[in-house]
């Protein structure tokens, strides 16, 4: 209800504020509307009452074949006082390959990008997505885009409106503490889509709007800023607490009864944030001086906006032992043979590694996995160990498991998992017509994301792109509308299985201007799955893939 009010309101200054500068609106002759727009932006960048216009000086965003990289074209920075409205008016153009090749805010600190003290509030993307810091979202983005077409996807229609759409974007710097983005794009089709989007910010700093290319570029029209249509905020009651993280186990003479644990509370309007621990009640404190089982009870007591007011609890349980005087791997991990080719030490992946603790009593039990640490794998051919430790209330002991490492003949990423997307290459293959090209290797993945495993690029030799094709049946690029998708994923263990998996990739150059690529993938486990597109449109004549992953590695090994 309250973005319906904002939306009203909105409309009404629009107009009013649009007045002076549609005296100036004209088609022809180019450069004579060239000589009106410099005068318009001069007159518009004075004060005038509740408005003040802004010039803008960078009126054309990326370059208009839509072939910017992804951080490479920004437009002009834009100050947003407290309690000011930015009304930003503009042309959105896209290469219409992917949802997120058009228009992407960032809202961030000051106005300079390279400077020390920059960062971002959040960035968000047209497609109802984006990211930001500890006070980011996903969940408070909303929007209304239709399925035009009735085939189930929204998507595809989004991408055709959002060529040539004009896109009104309201970023409200509310004196709350809160901004409150609002973009409303209508397409040359007449198809309006509205996105929103809710979020902490400095409520006595400046903060900065700043648009984004991406394989996208933008035609600007109109800048100005308005009075803050948001002068409170509702406050919400929490309505529940849970936590996560807390210590299974404490030794004895540790009074460290929280350790890593993470509470968060729910309000009354369905939002959620996690909450300090200091600003947390521990209403029932264990006694940590003899072993047993405690109760620890936590609760909160402030609203959203921080006023105290009636408590929301919970409890967990842990256990006060006495300390720990060896380790012994009892079961050894899912993964004990890593493939390398880097000289950089290798993550180690404690999954299905079960290690018993001994006590001071002579007792043994299962000690958690988050109670240890766990070391780096050195990059080193044959039998290697992995260091164990416990570090507990008076002394750490430690253990080690053994494992087998294999040279590979290359790598694609950097074993930290923390490889971006388009920043690193297998070699190129070529693919002679009538021919097949198959690649063998490991995939090291973080496991958060399917898309966090390979991608083959079949492109020229030139580097013209046909397709990009992912292991997780999905795809892009002018050969990719012809292809064929089959798979026989099971999608609920797809994501945790990734890593350590055995991947055969075989690209077909059909000879007829059509090409093959089909994923043999064998889970660590011994399970298998495929992937196959049939059909992408290539020149036959000239056919080279590459691979290409994000947030993981690749080692191949033929």
């Amino acid at each position: 209800m309250r973005f319906a009010f904002f939306a009203a309101a909105i409309a009404g200054l629009s107009i009013m504020g649009c007045e002076k500068l549609d005296l100036y609106e004209i088609d022809e002759p180019t450069d004579l509307q060239s000589r009106i727009d410099s005068i318009a932006a001069a007159n518009a960048s004075q004060n005038t009452g509740d408005t003040t216009y802004l010039t803008i000086a960078t009126a054309i965003v990326g370059p208009e074949d839509n072939s910017a990289p992804w951080w490479t074209s920004f437009s002009d920075y834009f100050a947003i006082p407290t309690n000011k409205l930015l009304h930003l008016e503009f042309i959105n153009h896209t290469s219409g390959l992917n949802n997120w090749n058009n228009w992407n805010l960032a809202i961030a600190n000051v106005a300079d990008r390279d400077a020390e003290d920059y960062s971002e509030y959040f960035v968000l993307r047209s497609d109802a997505f984006g990211w930001g810091n500890e006070d980011w979202d996903l969940n408070l983005i909303t929007q209304d885009y239709p399925d035009t077409d009735m085939d189930g996807d929204i998507w595809n229609d989004f991408r055709i409106t959002m060529d040539g759409a004009y896109v009104t974007l309201e970023i409200d710097h509310s004196a709350t503490g809160n901004v409150f983005v609002t973009a409303i794009a209508e397409g040359t089709n007449g198809t309006v889509l509205t996105e929103t989007y809710t979020q902490p910010v400095s409520a006595v700093e400046d903060i900065v709007a700043f648009l984004i290319c991406d394989g996208s570029y933008f035609e600007m029209k109109k800048a100005y800023l308005i009075p803050s249509k948001v002068t409170f905020v509702e406050d919400v009651d929490p309505v529940s607490i849970t936590v996560e993280g807390t210590p299974a186990f404490v030794e004895i003479g540790d009074e460290d009864f929280w350790g890593d644990g993470i509470a968060t509370v729910t309000f009354a309007d369905g939002s959620s944030v996690q909450v300090p621990k200091e600003d947390l009640s521990f209403t029932v404190i264990p006694d940590m001086t003899f072993v047993g089982e405690k109760t620890v009870t936590v609760a909160y007591s402030k609203t959203k906006q921080g006023a105290y007011t009636q408590a929301v609890s919970t409890f967990y349980s842990l256990e006060v032992t006495n300390s720990v005087t060896s380790l012994e791997v009892t079961t050894l991990p899912a993964i004990t043979e890593y493939y390398f080719y880097s000289s950089d030490s290798i993550l180690f992946d404690p999954t299905g590694i079960v290690v018993t603790a001994t006590y001071s009593d002579a007792s043994t039990a299962v000690i958690d996995n988050e109670a240890l640490q766990f070391g780096k794998i050195p990059a080193v051919e044959g039998d290697q160990v992995v260091l164990i430790s416990y570090t507990g209330a008076t002394s750490t002991v430690t253990t080690t498991c053994p494992l087998t490492l294999e040279m590979g003949i290359g790598q694609v990423g950097t074993n930290d998992l923390l490889t971006p997307w388009w920043s690193a290459f297998s070699n190129e293959y070529a693919v002679p017509s009538g021919s097949s090209t198959t690649i063998k290797m490991y995939c090291y993945s973080d496991n958060a994301a399917n898309w966090h495993s390979p991608a083959t690029i079949l492109r020229k030799a030139d580097f013209t792109e046909y397709a990009v094709v992912r292991m997780d049946n999905f795809g892009w690029g002018d050969g990719y509308g012809s292809a064929i998708l089959t798979s026989d994923w099971n999608w609920d263990i797809f994501t945790s299985n990734i890593n350590g998996s055995y991947i055969e990739i075989t690209v077909t150059n059909n000879g007829d201007n059509t090409a093959d690529v089909l994923y043999n993938v064998t889970y660590n486990s011994g399970e298998t799955h495929f992937q196959q597109y049939e059909g992408i449109t290539v020149d036959s004549g000239d056919l080279n893939c590459a691979l290409v992953t994000e947030f993981a590695y690749l080692v191949i090994v033929e």
